[in-house]
């Protein structure tokens, strides 16, 4: 008599996985650690200006997955193929072929600029609307801020 096979819950399509599927936060953590590991080591081989425009992805099904800037770097790191499993392979990674996607870098995030200071006029609507409110925490708010604004604006300007 043959047992079933235990009921495994399937993934249907692309999106998220259920914490159930992810395993424990350490097994991730450590998946994560070798694949950064990995990253380090199989890039630190590649010339200069590649290695700033790849990143190791993945190792799935003996494939190195890589994911490069532009189409034009993605053929660059293909040429690199024997190279990398080559590495791979000297530091016991099982590893048969290099796959390379393209993945445009994010664009690095800016802080807003906050030093353009308000206008004198501004700060001259600001006391006024701070003047008309009947609510003291508003008025204060409003005279802070019109306080501001003159003192970004030059440091003599708050001498009224």
């Amino acid at each position: 008599m043959q047992r079933a096979a235990p009921a495994i819950s399937r993934r249907t399509g692309n999106g998220p996985k259920s914490l159930v599927e992810c395993g424990s936060f350490a097994t991730l953590a450590r998946k994560a650690g070798a694949l950064e590991a990995l990253d380090r080591a199989l890039r630190q081989t590649l010339p200069s200006p590649l290695r700033e425009q790849v990143r190791f992805a993945n190792l799935h099904n003996d494939r190195l997955v890589f994911l490069a800037s532009s189409p034009a770097w993605a053929s660059r790191l293909r040429l690199m193929q024997t190279q990398i499993l080559a590495t791979a392979h000297a530091i016991g990674t099982r590893a048969s072929s290099v796959t390379v996607k393209v993945a445009p870098q994010p664009p690095v995030a800016t802080a807003p600029d906050r030093s353009k200071p308000l206008s004198l006029a501004a700060a001259t609507h600001l006391r006024a609307a701070a003047a008309s409110f009947t609510d003291p925490e508003w008025r204060v708010l409003f005279l802070e801020l019109a306080s501001l604004a003159e003192t970004a604006d030059s440091p003599d300007s708050g001498a009224d």
